[in-house]
């Protein structure tokens, strides 16, 4: 397929989440311009103007922002990565009974580096619906945990045989095959007896495990990841790719921003219009991250990517690099981020630190792989 009949198409799907219909993309949401503010639409609830601070993001208070007023990014994805990474300390904190390193190489799996993304993105979208901060440290926490189970599965010899992971050895080659594989397995088990066990209603905790399974499912990574292992050394076209890429790796992106909300306001028909706007922005941002992780595979060394380069090619795995080109693939990525922005600009103020997640992608990709 023609780079520019590829980038078309990567447009037209990446402009609403796939299982959208053409009724959801007649939402008041479709046009960004159409309104000023949320009080003009129908979604339930008046979102607060937060400006002295971020009340659902830990309590920061002005020391969040900047003289002018305009939210720092640097000062709460660090607080909000740290509140994570305590969470995730905590709740894996069983000791090991002598016999075994079960634990020990949970906490490895997952305490052990990350940009973690996907818990900032759950943050993000939790405080734009106000939800409780102790909540979402929680529920981030849930999710990298699965996030790092997909790792750790992945880098087996079985999936994509790799023997590093954010600069160290994997999970498999530094505690056993077996070892890996359960690492795996527990820390998906503990990641829905987090969200179970959440200080939350029923019907939250319910949706939110209902939406984090939906994600690891044989319609989210799990089935993208076989979609991925069937497709080594074939030709193919790029739709069955961004199919794959939207199991594999949209799936969990599309839950991380679903999970924030869902901690304070129900998926109902009084919210179509606010789900249907962050499932835009998490089909065009989750398509994103897989096509720089593409450009960077075949592009990076092995201490930008912390993995080892170039497997995709060495394996014969089609991409959407591959089959795009790089220098299109490396184009079309801001695209696909001006994209997201233009999903949830209509949420106003509240929706800035989706907006800054998506400038910190593009500064990540124009700092590792600058346009020739």
């Amino acid at each position: 397929m023609p780079a520019t009949r590829g980038i078309a198409a990567l447009g037209a799907r990446a402009r609403c989440e796939a299982r959208n219909t053409a009724a959801a993309r007649r939402s008041p949401w479709a046009s960004p311009g159409r309104y000023k503010d949320m009080n003009n639409m129908q979604t339930g609830y008046t979102p607060h103007d937060d400006r002295a601070g971020v009340s659902a993001n830990g309590g920061l208070g002005a020391q969040a922002r900047g003289a002018s007023g305009r939210l720092l990014p640097e000062i709460w994805m660090q607080d909000g990565a740290k509140r994570v990474e305590q969470a995730l300390a905590r709740l894996l904190c069983a000791e090991d009974d002598g016999e075994t390193e079960l634990m020990a190489a949970m906490r490895y799996a997952t305490l052990h580096g990350g940009k973690r993304t996907r818990a900032l993105l759950c943050l993000a979208a939790g405080a734009l619906a106000d939800a409780p901060a102790h909540m979402l440290d929680d529920v981030g926490a849930a999710i990298e945990m699965m996030h790092a189970c997909t790792l750790v599965h992945d880098d087996l010899p079985a999936m994509d045989d790799d023997v590093l992971r954010r600069g160290l050895p994997t999970v498999h080659v530094k505690f056993g095959e077996a070892t890996a594989i359960l690492v795996g397995d527990a820390l998906q088990a503990h990641a829905f007896l987090t969200l179970a066990s959440l200080d939350a209603p029923g019907d939250n905790r319910i949706a939110l495990v209902r939406e984090l399974a939906q994600a690891v499912s044989a319609e989210g990574a799990a089935g993208g990841q076989a979609m991925d292992l069937s497709l080594v050394g074939k030709h193919v076209e790029l739709d069955r790719i961004l199919v794959m890429h939207r199991m594999k790796c949209g799936a969990l992106v599309r839950a991380s921003v679903r999970m924030g909300a869902l901690c304070a306001i129900a998926e109902d028909a009084a919210h179509a219009a606010l789900y249907c706007a962050l499932d835009r922005y998490s089909a065009c941002f989750g398509l994103a991250l897989q096509v720089i992780d593409d450009i960077l595979d075949a592009t990076a060394d092995t201490a930008t990517l912390g993995k080892t380069p170039g497997k995709d090619a060495a394996a014969r795995k089609p991409t959407c690099a591959s089959i795009m080109g790089l220098q299109a693939a490396r184009q079309f990525v801001p695209d696909l981020l001006r994209d997201a922005g233009e999903a949830v600009a209509p949420l106003g103020p509240r929706a800035e630190r989706l907006a800054q997640i998506l400038q910190r992608a593009n500064a990540y990709l124009f700092k590792h792989a600058p346009c020739a």
